[in-house]
């Protein structure tokens, strides 16, 4: 599309293991358009981080690599730019707010020094010139006495402030596109929703796409343009918020909203003093090991059908608007064959 600023295709990622090469993001499909949110949601290991990282060329090599595939960002492959073309793009073009703080903040610099050090690699600035707009990007984030914090080493944070450090430093060079994975998990809901505000604000003053990685679903309500739902590293849904999450095509989608209590039936529960029972998806995410050439969903799937353990099923659409479900369940055409 023409207003796409990042457009993957039949992305694949694998990892030689003593056991041998373990597929772990296989043929992954999506859009990113300038502006838009587009929320990426399903359980832990699904691949939702990894794919994040692929994006930015950051899976560590050995033992991974992205075996095909192309992700093209304003018309650029970047799976086959140079590291150096990489490191113009990193932290300028596209950010990522990394999910652990702990581990992706330098603990030997302060938060200044890190905040400054993109500012004057990528917008020229001189060092009294970013050190005040690293004071700015604190305020921003809703860090108290940002003129004394910008001195602080990461140990002298908490985590929730931690986190929103890495969230400035994302947000310094104002990118194209803003990767955020599970950036508010350390954070109070006064400060969630402050970021929020900052994260819209952002894309209303440079039209920045995100692609956030989230498991809440509340985030994704209120952030949300589209949502892409992943399953042992494909994607198995993708639509407009309301479509997903109004009208959930994949067995798998169905189940993840299912398990979320209900406004309604919680303050019921709470004011007549009853129990509240949570519906939940049965059985575990399989290891990559336990795919088998069928859909990867269909030993915890109720509705099951033959076909779905000996075939992966396309991405059929549901409408004509871009809302699409990979099942079987939804080709009735190729079901009935």
């Amino acid at each position: 599309m023409a207003d796409a600023l990042l457009q993957v295709q039949d992305l694949r990622v694998e990892f030689v293991t003593r056991r041998g090469q373990a597929l772990v993001l296989n043929g992954v499909d999506f859009e990113l358009r300038r502006g838009e949110t587009l929320c990426v949601v399903g359980e832990s290991g699904c691949g939702k981080s990894m794919t994040a990282l692929a994006l930015l060329r950051l899976i560590p090599a050995p033992p991974g690599r992205i075996s095909s595939g192309r992700v093209l960002f304003q018309g650029e492959d970047l799976v086959a730019a140079s590291m150096a073309r990489m490191r113009e793009v990193r932290g300028n073009r596209i950010s990522m707010i990394f999910q652990e703080p702990m581990t992706s903040l330098n603990p030997v610099l302060t938060v200044g020094e890190q905040i400054s050090e993109s500012l004057r690699l990528h917008a020229g600035l001189d060092a009294g010139a970013a050190r005040a707009r690293a004071v700015e990007m604190l305020q921003q984030v809703g860090i108290p006495a940002p003129q004394r914090r910008v001195d602080d080493y990461p140990h002298q944070l908490s985590g929730g402030m931690r986190q929103r450090v890495m969230i400035a430093m994302a947000l310094a060079c104002r990118p194209d596109i803003l990767i955020a994975d599970e950036p508010t998990t350390a954070l109070d809901v006064t400060v969630q929703a402050q970021i929020f505000d900052l994260l819209r604000e952002l894309q209303r003053d440079k039209g920045t796409a995100i692609l956030l990685i989230t498991h809440d679903m509340g985030a994704v309500a209120e952030m949300a343009d589209r949502v892409m739902v992943m399953y042992a590293g494909r994607v198995v849904e993708q639509g407009s918020t309301a479509q997903v999450l109004g009208t959930p095509g994949h067995p798998y989608t169905q189940g993840l909203i299912n398990c979320l209590p209900e406004l309604g039936s919680s303050a019921h529960a709470a004011t007549n003093s009853e129990r509240v029972t949570l519906a939940e998806i049965s059985g575990v995410v399989p290891s990559i090991w336990e795919l088998g050439s069928g859909c990867a969903f269909h030993q915890r799937c109720a509705q099951a059908l033959p076909r779905c353990a000996e075939q992966v099923p396309p991405l059929f659409a549901l409408d004509g608007s871009g809302h699409g479900a990979a099942c079987w369940l939804l080709g009735q055409a190729e079901v009935a064959a």
